[in-house]
């Protein structure tokens, strides 16, 4: 879904480059941006399938086809990108890919979407109040319809490229993703408030195909998924937040008003939000070990400080 020009098509074109380069072009990638094949939910489904070679994007969207992996977008679970960090490339990235594996994708590395806001037409999102009775575009994840549950909104689950559109027609009054996503798909265009509510931190991925890497030899699939290619996907990271303080500067310039939230209010926000958690275990039960293990990991984390 990423446009052309943003640090997410950046990285895949430093991306497609490397492969080309250590496979002595071998391995080709040409790469489709701003939605031409799709949304995300249908292009992974395609990867599935082996009518797409690889593929990037959120794991919100993904959680369609791998409903575990919507542990990783519940809210509050992680309180900084260091902790995601953390537990994707330490504690459970050889448990998803093989995860993912049986589901017919491989796993290339982990990218970022980050810490998603509410983009709105109505004023700040202050409270889980403000949310109450509004119609807000949505992923067609649980774990994202769910959480405008519980705050009392009317999720709308909306494709990304039919977003734009749909706040400034008034089908929804608002959204929630990240700052750098709202700006590079011009999101900001119909909203006149961005809260930094950091409810949810949302990772991205690059993926294969298991049924097209299976037709390759044993020496190409070995040099595509190195450890190499997961370094530069964690630099990609990095990227993606050193502009955050850019992009809410080019919010502020386009006439959007930026809203921090005070700890005491984000608190509030994780408390509203919690009964997601159990909610999304009952629905997807296969994903509780994951969770439990996460859970535990971070505990650990945070008592040694």
């Amino acid at each position: 879904m990423a446009p052309d020009g943003t640090p997410w098509s950046k990285s895949l074109e430093v991306y497609k480059k490397r492969i080309e380069s250590v496979t002595s072009g071998r391995v080709k990638i040409k790469v489709f941006l701003g939605g031409v094949l799709g949304d995300e939910t249908q292009t992974s489904q395609e990867l599935r399938r082996g009518a797409l070679g690889a593929w990037a994007g959120s794991l919100g969207a993904l959680a369609t086809s791998v409903p575990e992996l919507g542990v990783l977008d519940l809210p509050y679970l992680f309180r900084s990108e260091a902790e995601a960090d953390f537990i994707l490339d330490e504690v459970v990235h050889d448990d998803l890919a093989k995860l993912l594996e049986k589901r017919g994708f491989v796993l290339a590395a982990w990218g970022e979407n980050g810490y998603r806001g509410f983009g709105t037409k109505f004023g700040p999102v202050r409270t889980p109040a403000a949310l109450k009775g509004h119609k807000m575009r949505s992923q067609e994840s649980r774990v994202h319809l769910e959480t405008y549950r519980v705050l009392g909104a009317l999720p709308q689950p909306i494709s990304v490229t039919e977003a734009l559109s749909a706040l400034q027609t008034g089908v929804v009054d608002g959204f929630d993703n990240t700052p750098v996503f709202a700006f590079a798909a011009n999101w900001h265009q119909g909203i006149t408030d961005f809260t930094l509510t950091n409810h949810i931190y949302q990772p991205a991925a690059i993926l294969l195909s298991k049924k097209e890497l299976d037709r390759w030899p044993a020496e190409l699939r070995a040099i595509v998924l190195a450890s190499e290619q997961r370094e530069l996907a964690r630099q990609a990271r990095v990227a993606v937040r050193e502009l955050l303080p850019l992009l809410l500067q080019n919010l502020e310039n386009a006439n959007v008003k930026v809203h921090r939230l005070s700890e005491a209010e984000r608190d509030a926000f994780a408390r509203a939000t919690l009964p997601v958690h159990e909610r999304f275990l009952k629905m997807v039960p296969t994903a509780r070990p994951l969770y439990e293990k996460i859970k535990k990991a971070l505990a650990l984390r945070r008592s040694k400080g």
